[in-house]
C-alpha cells in the first residue's frame, strides 16, 4: 500500500524543501564537467533515510541508477562511484540503508517489509524528477548496482519492483542461509563479524570492498540537507523533492508505523541497531553452533533466491574469488536462474572479494556503467564484455610486488561443472578425531588476511594449517601436463561417526601439492564445509569442494583433505571419532571453452616506442613553435613570473576556468594562490607549466614567453598533483634517474644542496615503498628543486601530512627563497599560507579577487569584524541575524561584501568607512555590540569571496 501524504503535509514539506534550497555547492575542480550533489533525509514510516542526489550538466531526461552500499558501510562508500555515472549522463541516487550512516531504523537484513520497500520508495520519487527518463508514468528508467549488501537489494529490488529495467549486483549472496549455514554448518567467525559490524553500523565500518569517496557537495534541483523533513517519496519530500504527484498517505496521527504491531521479543542492548528477531536469531545460533529451521526460513526470505524466478533484467553479476563469505557459488546459483528466466546475464569474476586481494574495482566500475550504456540507454553499439570473465593471476610486477592479472573469456558461462577430468585417488580409510570443544582448530580463511594471498597461490603463495590426527588425507598422481581446474570439484566419500547422535561436521579442501610432496598451497584459502546426518553406520555422500579458478603445474598433484575443525566455523564440542574412506575419483572441471590472454606485460614496455613518437613529434611541434613564440621582453629579464589576461575554458565547459587573470611575482617572494574549488588554480598552474595552452593572454617566465618545451621551463620546478616514484628503488636513485632523464648534466643537478633543503637524512638510502606518505612529499619536493630552479612551483604540497610534517614543508618552502628563488604555493590550509607566505592571489570562479602582501590583505582596515549581541537586556536570546539581512548589509553603498564569521559578522568595505556603516547596521536593527578591525587569514578570506570555502 503506498503512503498518500495529507495537503497540510505536502505543503510543509514543500516549503521545507524551499526553505534548503541553496545549499549546494558544486563538486567541480578545475577541470570539466562538474558533478551536483543534493543531500536530504528521506522520511519512510517514522525511518529518516540519509540520501544523496548526484547529476551532471545537460539538458534533457536521462537514465537514473541506484547505488547500495557494503554492510556496516553508508552512502558515502559509493560517492565516487555516484559521480563517476552522473558524469557520463545519469542521475544517480545513493542512500544510507536503515541503520546504517546517518539513517534511523534497525538493521533487517534487506527485510521486504522494510529496506526493499525503500528502495520503492527511492524509485517513486525518482520518477517525480523532471530530468529523469520514463518509460511511462510512474515508471522510470533505473537500474541498481551496489556490492556486497548493496549487491543483494538490488537482486531483491529487480524481483519485488518491476520498474527495475537492469542490475549490476557485485561479491554479494543469493541465499544467505546457504551463505551463513554452508550445508548444515554455522560460519561463525564471519557471522560474528557482520553482528559487530552491525553492532557498531553508526560507526561506518564496512564489511566488503572499499570504492573510495569523492570530495566536494554540488547542486541539483530543489536541494536541503538533513534537517528538512520529508515523509514518503512525493510531493515536497525526498532528496531535494518538490514536484511530482504525491504516492501516498501518511499513518494517521496516533498510529504505529507499518509493521510496528508484528510481535518481537524484546531486545537486549547487545543487539545494537539489529531487530529483535535477527538478534535472537544470532544468539540461538551461535550459543548452540547450529542453524535450526527457524534461522534457515528467515534468512531465505530474506534472500534474492526467495524472488529469484521474478528477476527477468539484464543482470551483471561480479563476484570474487578471494570470498569466503559470498562464494563463487553463489553467483553461479544466480546466473543459472536469471539464465533460466530468460534474462540477459554476464558474469565476472574478479581477483579479490570480502577477504580482500584486488578488487579490480576502477575495471569493474567500467563494466558496470557499460551495461547500463546497454540496457538503460539503449545503447546497442556498446560493447558490455564477454559472457563470462575470470581474473587469473599472470606474475608480479616487480615494480610494486604485486599480482599482475590476465583475462579469461568465454562467449557463455560454463558454470562449475564444466569439462570434467576424473583424478583417482589414493589412500585407504583414515580415522581422525573431532577434538573436544573443537580446538585446535585447522586454518583456512581467515576474512581479511586471505585475499592477498589467495591471489598469488598459483605462485605458490598461501597460508594454511591442518593439525595431525584432526583430517585425512588422499593423493592423486602427479600431474603429467599442466591442468587449470576452474569450477567446483566433486568427490565421492564414505563418512563413518561415533558421535553420539550418530553426525559429522567436515571440512574438505584440495591442496595444489609441490614435486617435494611437503609444499602445499590452497587455492583461494577456502574450504567446504558439510554435515553429515546418520553417520554412525557409515554414509556415502559427495563432496561439492569450493569453486576456484587454479593452475596446477605439471609435477604437481592434486590433494584431497578431510579436516575436523577449521577456524572459520563451528564444530562440535563433544569429542568424536570420524572415518573417512573415498569411493570413486576426484572430478575437475576445466571449463574448456575459456580463451586466456598473455600477461599483460608492464605498461612502459608497450609505451615506450609511442612514447617515443610521441617525443619526436612534440619535438617537431615545440620547434616550430618556438620560432614563431614572441619575442622576450628585456625588461622582463629579472621578474620571474608576469601573468598578463590570461583566460582558459574548456571544451564542453558552461564557464571560464580562468578569465582575464593578471598579476606579477617578484625575485624572493613565497606567493600564496588562494581560491575555492574551481576558483581555476590547478588550471592556472598548468597553463604556467605549458601543459595546457590558454585561449588568451600570456604568460612570461624571466621575461620569455611560456610554450610547451619553451627553454625557459628549465628554471623552472614543479610539484603539481603528486609526484610518481618506482618503489623498489631508493629515494637518491629515484632523483638520480629523474635528472638523467633531463639530459642535463649531472653537475647541473645540485642534488645534495636540494636534499640538504629538504632534510630527507639517513632515508634517502632507503627504497621508497617504505617511506611515509610526508617522507614521500618531501622527496617530491627534492625533486622539485633539482637544478635549483630559480621558481618553484607547488601544488597543494601538504597534502596527507600531519601537523609536525606540515611545519617541516613550511619550513623547506621557507629555507628555499631565502636564496633569492621564487617559491608559488597553491593551498587550502591557510593558517599555513599566513605563516610561510608573503604575497598571496585570491582567486574566485577564475578571475582575480585581491593580490599583494599577506600582511596588507589580512592587516587592512577594509575588513571590519561586527560583533552581536546573543541576549537581549532582559535576558532573552537574540535570534541569528536572517541570511536576508547578511545580503542587504553586502549590498549596503561603499560595502563590497558581508559574510558570517566566529563572533559576528565581517564586512568589507569599498568606499564606506566604520562610521557611516555603523550608521546603517543601526538602521536595519542590527542587534551589533561592536565594530573593529578583523587580521584574520581565513575571515579575511572568506570575506574576499563572500563566504565561500576554500
Amino acid at each position: 500500500m503506498r503512503l498518500r501524504l495529507p495537503r497540510w503535509a505536502a505543503v510543509t514539506a514543500a516549503l521545507t524543501v524551499l526553505a534548503g534550497a541553496g545549499t549546494w555547492t558544486a563538486v567541480a575542480s578545475d577541470d570539466p564537467p562538474p558533478v551536483h550533489r543534493a543531500d536530504r533525509t528521506l522520511d519512510v514510516d517514522g525511518v529518516r533515510l540519509d540520501t544523496s542526489y548526484f547529476t551532471g550538466d545537460g539538458d534533457g531526461r536521462r537514465p537514473a541508477v541506484l547505488l547500495g552500499h557494503g554492510f556496516g558501510g553508508s552512502k558515502e562508500d559509493v560517492r565516487a562511484q555516484a559521480e563517476g555515472l552522473a558524469r557520463e549522463g545519469y542521475a544517480v541516487l545513493t542512500w544510507s540503508a536503515r541503520g546504517f550512516g546517518a539513517s534511523t531504523g534497525e538493521i533487517g537484513l534487506n527485510d521486504p517489509d522494510h529496506e526493499v520497500k525503500d528502495v520503492s520508495r527511492l524509485i517513486d520519487w525518482l520518477a517525480a524528477r523532471p530530468e529523469v527518463l520514463l518509460d511511462e508514468a510512474g515508471d522510470p528508467r533505473v537500474g541498481v548496482s551496489g556490492a556486497s549488501y548493496g549487491g543483494a537489494i538490488s537482486l531483491l529490488a529487480a524481483g519485488h519492483d518491476p520498474r527495475v529495467d537492469a542490475i549490476a549486483p557485485r561479491i554479494t549472496y543469493w541465499n544467505l542461509a546457504d551463505a551463513l549455514f554452508p550445508n548444515g554448518v554455522f560460519k561463525k567467525l564471519w557471522a560474528g563479524i557482520f553482528f559487530s559490524a552491525g553492532n557498531g553500523a553508526g560507526a561506518g565500518a564496512g564489511i566488503g570492498p572499499g570504492t573510495g569517496t569523492g570530495s566536494g557537495t554540488g547542486d541539483a534541483p530543489g536541494t536541503g540537507t538533513g534537517s528538512g523533513t520529508g515523509d514518503a517519496p512525493g510531493a515536497g519530500d525526498g532528496p531535494g523533492a518538490g514536484d511530482g504527484p504525491a504516492t501516498g498517505e501518511a499513518p494517521a496521527a496516533g498510529k504505529a508505523p507499518a509493521g510496528a504491531g508484528r510481535a518481537a521479543p524484546a531486545k537486549p542492548p547487545a543487539c545494537g541497531r539489529f531487530t529483535a528477531e535477527l538478534c535472537a536469531l544470532y544468539q540461538r545460533v551461535a550459543v548452540s553452533g547450529k542453524p535450526d529451521d527457524a534461522a534457515r526460513a528467515l534468512l531465505e526470505a530474506r534472500s534474492p533466491s526467495a524472488v529469484g524466478g521474478r528477476i527477468k533484467v539484464p543482470a551483471l553479476l561480479v563476484q570474487g574469488q578471494s570470498d569466503s563469505l559470498f562464494t563463487l557459488a553463489q553467483s553461479d546459483a544466480m546466473a543459472r536462474a536469471l539464465a533460466a528466466n530468460g534474462a540477459p546475464v554476464a558474469v565476472d569474476w574478479t581477483s579479490g572479494g570480502h577477504d580482500g586481494g584486488d578488487q579490480e574495482a576502477e575495471r569493474v566500475e567500467r563494466r558496470v556503467g557499460a551495461w547500463f550504456d546497454r540496457w538503460l540507454k539503449r545503447d546497442a553499439s556498446v560493447d558490455t564484455g564477454p559472457a563470462f570473465r575470470v581474473s587469473r593471476t599472470g606474475g608480479v610486477d616487480s615494480t610494486n610486488g604485486r599480482a599482475t592479472l590476465r583475462a579469461a573469456t568465454a562467449d557463455r558461462y560454463p558454470g562449475l561443472a564444466s569439462g570434467t577430468t576424473a583424478l583417482a585417488l589414493s589412500g585407504a580409510p583414515q580415522t581422525f578425531a573431532n577434538p573436544p570443544g573443537g580446538a585446535p582448530p585447522a586454518v583456512s580463511a581467515v576474512p581479511g588476511l586471505g585475499g592477498g594471498l589467495s591471489g598469488l597461490s598459483s605462485l605458490g603463495v598461501g597460508l594454511s594449517l591442518d593439525f595431525p590426527g584432526q583430517h585425512a588425507r588422499f593423493d592423486a598422481k602427479p600431474q603429467a601436463e599442466t591442468l587449470r581446474i576452474t569450477g567446483a570439484p566433486t568427490v565421492r566419500v564414505k563418512v563413518t561417526s561415533t558421535a553420539a547422535d550418530g553426525s559429522a561436521v567436515l571440512f574438505a579442501k584440495v591442496y595444489d601439492v609441490g614435486p617435494d610432496g611437503r609444499q602445499q598451497v590452497l587455492p583461494a584459502q577456502l574450504v567446504a564445509p558439510v554435515r553429515v546426518e546418520d553417520a554412525r553406520d557409515g554414509r556415502s555422500v559427495t563432496l561439492t569442494l569450493p569453486a576456484i579458478d587454479h593452475e596446477v603445474e605439471a609435477g604437481h598433484r592434486l590433494r584431497l583433505v578431510v579436516a575436523a575443525t577449521d577456524l572459520g566455523y563451528a564444530s562440535p564440542a563433544a569429542p568424536a571419532s570420524y572415518t573417512v574412506a573415498v569411493e570413486g575419483p576426484l572430478a575437475v572441471p576445466a571449463a574448456p571453452g575459456l580463451t586466456t590472454r598473455a600477461a599483460a606485460l608492464p605498461r612502459w614496455v608497450w609505451g615506450l616506442p609511442l612514447i617515443g613518437l610521441a617525443v619526436a613529434a612534440v619535438l617537431l611541434l615545440t620547434a616550430r613553435r618556438r620560432t614563431a613564440a614572441p619575442a622576450p621582453d628585456p625588461a622582463l629579464a629579472a621578474v620571474p613570473l608576469q601573468i598578463t589576461g590570461l583566460s582558459k575554458k574548456y571544451k564542453g565547459g558552461e564557464r571560464y576556468s580562468v578569465k582575464d587573470l593578471s598579476f606579477r611575482v617578484e625575485q624572493g617572494q613565497v606567493l600564496g594562490l588562494l581560491g575555492p574549488n574551481g576558483a581555476g588554480k590547478t588550471t592556472t598552474l598548468r597553463m604556467l607549466m605549458g601543459l595546457i595552452a590558454p585561449d588568451e593572454g600570456e604568460i612570461r617566465v624571466f621575461g620569455q614567453a611560456i610554450r610547451p618545451g619553451a627553454p625557459v621551463l628549465s628554471r623552472v620546478g614543479a610539484f603539481v598533483e603528486g609526484a610518481g616514484f618506482l618503489p623498489h628503488l631508493s629515494g637518491r636513485e629515484n632523483l638520480d634517474l629523474y635528472w638523467k632523464a633531463t639530459g642535463r648534466p649531472a653537475e647541473d643537478a645540485h642534488v645534495d644542496e636540494a636534499l640538504r633543503i629538504a632534510n630527507l637524512g639517513g632515508a634517502l638510502e632507503r627504497a621508497v615503498r617504505t617511506y611515509s606518505q610526508g617522507m614521500r612529499q618531501r622527496l617530491a619536493l627534492a625533486q622539485a628543486m633539482l637544478g635549483l630552479p630559480d621558481l618553484l612551483i607547488l601544488d597543494e604540497p601538504t597534502n596527507g601530512l600531519d601537523p609536525p610534517q606540515i611545519r617541516e614543508m613550511r619550513e623547506v618552502m621557507i629555507r628555499y627563497a631565502a636564496g633569492g628563488r621564487t617559491v608559488i604555493v597553491s593551498s587550502h590550509l591557510l593558517a599555513e599560507v599566513e605563516q610561510s607566505c608573503t604575497h598571496l592571489v585570491v582567486m574566485d570562479r577564475g578571475q582575480l579577487v585581491q593580490a599583494g602582501p599577506v600582511a596588507e590583505i589580512t592587516g587592512s582596515g577594509d575588513t571590519l569584524l561586527v560583533t552581536l549581541a546573543e541576549r537581549t537586556p532582559e535576558g532573552e536570546p537574540v535570534p541569528p541575524v536572517p541570511d536576508a539581512l547578511v545580503e542587504k548589509i553586502g549590498a549596503l553603498p561603499g560595502v563590497g561584501s558581508a559574510a558570517r564569521a566566529d563572533g559576528g559578522l565581517l564586512v568589507r568595505l569599498d568606499g564606506a568607512d566604520a562610521t557611516a556603516l555603523i550608521g546603517e547596521l543601526v538602521r536595519l536593527d542590527v542587534p551589533l555590540t561592536g565594530v573593529g578591525p578583523h587580521r584574520r587569514l581565513e575571515d579575511a578570506f572568506l570575506t574576499l569571496i563572500g563566504g565561500g570555502a576554500a
